[in-house]
């Protein structure tokens, strides 16, 4: 998809709508951390530049959903970002930290410019799925 805040928010909406229901506590963590991962593609990794491009991957499989977002960004130093401690009253610089808290798994590659996150899905919603939807046009 392009590096644009509206092409993440059409994905967004396509993604709730095509998808399987989740809980109100799984679909809260998982439009937080998809919002901030793909917010960040757009703005951090590819400086808003349309063109650019963010792929986005999304599974759901044994009770797990992942989350795959890779852009073409030139990547960001996230060993840095997780060892500073995260100010939650901050008006930015808090991603890495809400990652972590609503994310079972975060890894980024070596450069920086993708991340995968796992979030195990609590309650009734244990889907079968494996391909839920991927952005990757």
């Amino acid at each position: 998809m392009p590096a644009t805040l509206g092409a993440t928010e059409e994905f967004l909406a396509d993604f709730f709508r095509e998808s399987p229901a989740l809980d109100r506590a799984n679909r809260f963590a998982v439009e937080l951390l998809m919002r901030e991962v793909l917010t960040n593609a757009v703005v951090h990794g590819c400086r808003t530049d349309p063109d650019k491009q963010i792929r986005c991957c999304l599974r759901i499989k044994s009770g797990r959903l992942l989350i795959a977002v890779e852009d073409d960004g030139e990547g960001f130093d996230w060993r840095a970002a997780r060892a500073h401690a995260v100010d939650f009253s901050d008006c930015s610089g808090r991603g890495s930290g809400l990652l972590r808290i609503y994310a079972n798994r975060v890894r980024y590659n070596a450069v920086g410019n993708a991340v995968t996150l796992v979030r195990c899905l609590a309650g009734d919603f244990l889907s079968k799925k494996r391909d839920v939807f991927s952005g990757n046009s």
